[in-house]
Protein backbone atom coordinates (compact mmCIF):
# COMPACT_ATOMS: atom_id res chain seq x y z
CA UNK A 1 0.00 0.00 0.00
CA UNK A 2 1.29 3.49 -0.75
CA UNK A 3 1.75 5.75 1.94
CA UNK A 4 3.14 9.44 1.69
CA UNK A 5 4.54 11.72 4.45
CA UNK A 6 3.86 15.35 3.59
CA UNK A 7 4.70 18.38 5.39
CA UNK A 8 1.54 20.92 5.47
CA UNK A 9 1.57 24.82 5.41
CA UNK A 10 5.18 25.34 4.11
CA UNK A 11 6.73 25.58 0.79
CA UNK A 12 9.73 23.91 1.74
CA UNK A 13 10.53 20.15 3.38
CA UNK A 14 11.43 20.06 6.65
CA UNK A 15 9.31 22.19 7.93
CA UNK A 16 5.41 22.87 8.59
CA UNK A 17 3.52 20.14 9.96
CA UNK A 18 4.40 16.07 8.97
CA UNK A 19 1.51 14.57 7.77
CA UNK A 20 0.41 10.71 6.88
CA UNK A 21 -1.25 10.07 4.16
CA UNK A 22 -3.07 7.00 3.14
CA UNK A 23 -5.06 7.13 -0.08
CA UNK A 24 -7.01 3.56 0.27
CA UNK A 25 -8.01 1.73 -2.94
CA UNK A 26 -11.28 0.07 -1.06
CA UNK A 27 -14.61 1.96 -1.00
CA UNK A 28 -14.69 0.99 2.93
CA UNK A 29 -12.57 1.33 6.14
CA UNK A 30 -9.87 -1.06 6.97
CA UNK A 31 -10.00 -2.46 10.43
CA UNK A 32 -9.62 0.41 13.22
CA UNK A 33 -7.02 -1.08 14.83
CA UNK A 34 -4.86 -1.31 11.81
CA UNK A 35 -5.39 2.32 11.42
CA UNK A 36 -4.36 3.40 14.54
CA UNK A 37 -1.35 0.88 14.51
CA UNK A 38 0.08 2.91 11.79
CA UNK A 39 -0.50 5.74 12.99
CA UNK A 40 1.52 4.88 16.20
CA UNK A 41 4.11 3.13 13.81
CA UNK A 42 4.55 6.66 11.94
CA UNK A 43 4.59 8.96 14.92
CA UNK A 44 3.36 12.22 13.47
CA UNK A 45 1.11 14.68 15.03
CA UNK A 46 -1.59 13.19 12.78
CA UNK A 47 -1.89 10.55 9.67
CA UNK A 48 -4.98 10.71 7.68
CA UNK A 49 -6.76 7.78 5.81
CA UNK A 50 -9.13 8.32 3.16
CA UNK A 51 -11.30 6.01 0.52
CA UNK A 52 -13.22 6.69 -2.07
CA UNK A 53 -17.28 7.42 -2.47
CA UNK A 54 -19.79 7.01 -4.93
CA UNK A 55 -21.38 9.45 -5.37
CA UNK A 56 -22.22 12.87 -2.71
CA UNK A 57 -18.57 13.50 -1.82
CA UNK A 58 -15.56 12.53 -3.22
CA UNK A 59 -13.49 11.05 -0.43
CA UNK A 60 -14.15 9.74 3.07
CA UNK A 61 -11.37 11.15 5.55
CA UNK A 62 -10.37 10.17 8.75
CA UNK A 63 -7.48 11.70 11.10
CA UNK A 64 -5.55 9.55 14.32
CA UNK A 65 -2.67 11.17 16.75
CA UNK A 66 -0.28 8.89 17.76
CA UNK A 67 -3.11 7.71 20.39
CA UNK A 68 -6.62 8.62 19.75
CA UNK A 69 -8.98 9.67 16.18
CA UNK A 70 -9.85 13.36 16.08
CA UNK A 71 -12.76 15.44 14.93
CA UNK A 72 -10.70 17.89 12.58
CA UNK A 73 -7.34 18.23 11.17
CA UNK A 74 -6.57 20.73 8.78
CA UNK A 75 -3.23 20.03 8.43
CA UNK A 76 -3.41 16.55 7.30
CA UNK A 77 -6.57 17.03 5.10
CA UNK A 78 -3.98 20.00 3.05
CA UNK A 79 -1.68 17.25 2.70
CA UNK A 80 -4.81 14.33 1.40
CA UNK A 81 -5.73 17.44 -0.87
CA UNK A 82 -2.19 17.47 -1.84
CA UNK A 83 -1.64 13.66 -2.58
CA UNK A 84 -4.86 14.20 -4.68
CA UNK A 85 -3.60 17.13 -6.69
CA UNK A 86 -5.29 19.90 -8.77
CA UNK A 87 -9.07 20.33 -8.77
CA UNK A 88 -11.62 20.43 -5.93
CA UNK A 89 -12.03 17.28 -3.41
CA UNK A 90 -15.01 17.30 -0.97
CA UNK A 91 -14.55 15.09 2.19
CA UNK A 92 -17.04 13.68 4.56
CA UNK A 93 -15.66 13.33 7.75
CA UNK A 94 -16.61 14.07 11.53
CA UNK A 95 -16.79 17.72 11.05
CA UNK A 96 -19.19 17.74 8.28
CA UNK A 97 -18.45 18.18 4.49
CA UNK A 98 -14.88 19.78 3.88
CA UNK A 99 -13.65 21.24 0.65
CA UNK A 100 -10.29 21.62 -0.46
CA UNK A 101 -9.25 23.61 -3.78
CA UNK A 102 -6.03 22.82 -5.22
CA UNK A 103 -4.63 25.17 -7.96
CA UNK A 104 -2.41 24.34 -10.63
CA UNK A 105 0.30 25.63 -8.86
CA UNK A 106 0.04 23.81 -6.01
CA UNK A 107 -1.75 26.23 -3.43
CA UNK A 108 -4.41 24.85 -1.66
CA UNK A 109 -7.35 26.36 0.16
CA UNK A 110 -9.39 24.72 2.77
CA UNK A 111 -13.21 25.63 3.52
CA UNK A 112 -13.58 24.61 7.30
CA UNK A 113 -16.24 25.39 10.18
CA UNK A 114 -15.47 28.81 11.81
CA UNK A 115 -15.12 28.09 15.49
CA UNK A 116 -15.62 31.65 17.24
CA UNK A 117 -14.39 31.31 20.73
CA UNK A 118 -16.28 33.00 23.99
CA UNK A 119 -14.84 34.65 26.91
CA UNK A 120 -13.93 32.36 29.63
CA UNK A 121 -12.70 32.53 33.23
CA UNK A 122 -9.29 29.90 33.41
CA UNK A 123 -10.04 26.37 35.14
CA UNK A 124 -8.17 25.47 37.72
CA UNK A 125 -4.64 24.16 37.17
CA UNK A 126 -4.33 26.12 34.18
CA UNK A 127 -2.08 29.33 34.91
CA UNK A 128 0.21 27.03 36.65
CA UNK A 129 0.46 24.24 34.27
CA UNK A 130 0.92 27.08 31.35
CA UNK A 131 3.49 28.78 33.15
CA UNK A 132 2.33 32.83 33.03
CA UNK A 133 -1.04 34.18 33.14
CA UNK A 134 -2.87 35.29 29.73
CA UNK A 135 -3.97 38.50 29.46
CA UNK A 136 -7.33 36.78 27.82
CA UNK A 137 -9.41 33.52 28.29
CA UNK A 138 -11.40 32.52 25.31
CA UNK A 139 -12.91 28.72 24.91
CA UNK A 140 -13.73 27.23 21.54
CA UNK A 141 -16.27 24.19 22.58
CA UNK A 142 -16.69 23.65 19.32
CA UNK A 143 -13.68 21.62 18.91
CA UNK A 144 -12.30 21.87 23.37
CA UNK A 145 -9.88 23.92 22.86
CA UNK A 146 -9.12 26.38 25.25
CA UNK A 147 -7.46 30.39 23.69
CA UNK A 148 -5.31 32.27 26.37
CA UNK A 149 -4.11 35.41 24.70
CA UNK A 150 -0.19 36.70 25.59
CA UNK A 151 0.37 40.29 25.17
CA UNK A 152 3.25 40.26 22.61
CA UNK A 153 5.38 37.62 20.65
CA UNK A 154 8.34 37.18 22.70
CA UNK A 155 6.03 36.29 25.27
CA UNK A 156 4.76 33.55 23.26
CA UNK A 157 8.10 31.99 22.01
CA UNK A 158 9.09 32.45 26.00
CA UNK A 159 6.02 30.24 27.20
CA UNK A 160 7.11 26.76 28.55
CA UNK A 161 4.19 24.76 29.71
CA UNK A 162 4.45 21.86 31.63
CA UNK A 163 3.07 19.25 29.55
CA UNK A 164 2.28 16.79 32.40
CA UNK A 165 0.51 19.31 34.39
CA UNK A 166 -1.76 20.69 31.49
CA UNK A 167 -2.70 16.58 30.22
CA UNK A 168 -3.89 16.42 34.00
CA UNK A 169 -6.52 19.41 33.04
CA UNK A 170 -8.58 16.85 30.50
CA UNK A 171 -10.40 14.79 32.68
CA UNK A 172 -12.09 17.76 34.41
CA UNK A 173 -12.44 20.16 31.78
CA UNK A 174 -12.99 18.09 28.83
CA UNK A 175 -10.11 20.11 27.08
CA UNK A 176 -8.49 19.00 23.48
CA UNK A 177 -5.62 21.19 23.47
CA UNK A 178 -4.63 24.72 24.21
CA UNK A 179 -3.87 27.33 21.73
CA UNK A 180 -1.75 30.45 22.44
CA UNK A 181 -1.66 33.39 20.38
CA UNK A 182 -0.49 36.83 20.52
CA UNK A 183 0.04 40.10 17.90
CA UNK A 184 2.59 39.25 15.43
CA UNK A 185 5.96 41.64 14.24
CA UNK A 186 6.00 40.03 10.98
CA UNK A 187 2.05 38.80 10.49
CA UNK A 188 -0.87 39.41 11.79
CA UNK A 189 -0.58 37.08 14.57
CA UNK A 190 1.26 34.40 15.86
CA UNK A 191 0.18 31.13 17.55
CA UNK A 192 1.17 27.88 19.49
CA UNK A 193 -0.91 24.63 20.18
CA UNK A 194 -0.29 21.97 22.80
CA UNK A 195 -2.40 19.13 23.24
CA UNK A 196 -0.57 16.52 25.79
CA UNK A 197 -3.32 14.85 26.10
CA UNK A 198 -3.54 13.50 22.69
CA UNK A 199 0.03 12.67 22.28
CA UNK A 200 1.17 15.70 20.69
CA UNK A 201 3.19 17.91 23.66
CA UNK A 202 3.46 21.06 20.49
CA UNK A 203 1.65 20.43 17.53
CA UNK A 204 3.76 22.24 14.17
CA UNK A 205 1.12 23.88 12.19
CA UNK A 206 -2.71 23.30 13.38
CA UNK A 207 -5.02 23.89 11.04
CA UNK A 208 -8.04 23.13 13.19
CA UNK A 209 -6.73 26.29 15.94
CA UNK A 210 -7.05 28.54 12.90
CA UNK A 211 -11.04 27.99 12.71
CA UNK A 212 -10.48 29.49 16.32
CA UNK A 213 -8.03 32.08 16.03
CA UNK A 214 -9.43 33.41 12.23
CA UNK A 215 -12.61 34.77 13.91
CA UNK A 216 -10.88 36.09 17.04
CA UNK A 217 -8.63 37.95 15.28
CA UNK A 218 -10.58 38.79 12.45
CA UNK A 219 -12.97 40.62 15.15
CA UNK A 220 -10.08 42.29 17.22
CA UNK A 221 -8.03 43.52 13.84
CA UNK A 222 -11.32 44.64 12.11
CA UNK A 223 -10.50 42.63 8.80
CA UNK A 224 -11.06 39.37 7.65
CA UNK A 225 -8.40 38.09 5.61
CA UNK A 226 -5.22 37.46 7.62
CA UNK A 227 -1.85 35.57 7.86
CA UNK A 228 -0.84 33.67 10.88
CA UNK A 229 2.34 32.29 11.56
CA UNK A 230 2.73 29.23 13.91
CA UNK A 231 6.25 29.86 16.17
CA UNK A 232 6.87 26.12 16.75
CA UNK A 233 10.26 24.87 15.84
CA UNK A 234 9.80 23.96 12.38
CA UNK A 235 7.24 27.08 12.06
CA UNK A 236 4.58 27.03 9.34
CA UNK A 237 2.42 30.07 7.69
CA UNK A 238 -1.56 29.84 7.21
CA UNK A 239 -3.69 32.63 5.39
CA UNK A 240 -7.63 32.94 6.99
CA UNK A 241 -9.93 34.22 5.31
CA UNK A 242 -13.11 34.72 7.26
CA UNK A 243 -16.48 33.93 5.62
CA UNK A 244 -19.31 34.15 7.85
CA UNK A 245 -19.33 31.01 9.66
CA UNK A 246 -16.80 29.01 7.50
CA UNK A 247 -13.13 29.96 7.39
CA UNK A 248 -11.06 29.20 4.07
CA UNK A 249 -7.47 28.37 5.40
CA UNK A 250 -4.72 28.35 2.40
CA UNK A 251 -1.23 27.13 2.63
CA UNK A 252 1.35 24.92 0.65
CA UNK A 253 2.50 21.40 0.98
CA UNK A 254 5.56 19.34 0.19
CA UNK A 255 6.14 15.65 -0.37
CA UNK A 256 9.30 14.43 1.52
CA UNK A 257 8.29 10.43 1.76
CA UNK A 258 6.55 8.39 -0.95
CA UNK A 259 6.47 5.10 -0.53
CA UNK A 260 5.63 0.93 0.25
CA UNK A 261 3.54 -0.15 3.38
CA UNK A 262 4.53 -3.26 3.32
CA UNK A 263 1.88 -4.29 7.12
CA UNK A 264 -1.43 -3.87 5.04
Amino acid sequence: MRIRIIDAFTDRPFAGNPAGVCLLDADAWPDETWMRQVAAELNLSETAFAHPLAGGPDWALRWFTPTTEVNLCGHATLATAHALGAGTHRFDTRSGILTARVADDGLITLDFPAAPPVAATAPAGFVEAFGVTPQEIHRADQLGDLLAVLPDEAALRALRPDMRALAALRPATGLRGFIATAPGTTHDFVSRFFAPASGIPEDPVTGSAHTVLAPYWSNRLGRTDLVGLQVSARTGVVQTALRGNRVNLTGRAVTVLDGTLTAA
